[in-house]
């Protein structure tokens, strides 16, 4: 199931990609648009401008802004930094490998067919939408 601090962060990201002018955006204001604690938002937008996705600009009209293209934004970049692997099990994951303890071998496993099964599918998705897609 999806957390929602990347339902959240998704859309926060839409949010932003759809301001015309890339002006910086209060905290309150997404918060407030988009129905979301403003304290949860503050770390969520606080991992994405860690990750260089976001922007942040202090001060009078400051707030967060994307410096990156929508187009350039790609979901699995986004479900990563925010969900973590998107294989179901680590023993399919390609950046968070590692083998299942309670399985000898993992080419005789039904669990880890069907989890690839998944993976490629989940991954094909996620590689075939930009944040540009959503807005």
């Amino acid at each position: 199931m999806l957390s929602k601090k990347t339902k959240y962060g998704l859309k926060a990201l839409t949010y932003l990609a759809a301001q015309k002018d890339r002006e910086p955006v209060q905290i309150a204001e997404i918060a407030r648009h988009e129905n979301i604690s403003q304290k949860f938002l503050e770390s969520i937008l606080l991992t994405l401008r860690k990750n260089g996705f976001l922007g942040s600009k202090k001060g009078k009209g400051g707030g967060y802004y994307l410096i990156k293209d929508p187009g350039e934004i790609r979901m699995t970049s986004v479900m990563r930094v925010l969900e973590g692997p998107i294989a179901m099990v680590p023993c399919v994951s390609l950046n968070f490998y590692e083998p299942c303890d309670d399985c000898p071998d993992e080419s005789a496993c039904s669990v880890h067919k069907l989890m690839l099964m998944v993976r490629d599918s989940a991954l094909a998705v996620y590689r075939n939408h930009t944040l540009a897609d959503f807005v």
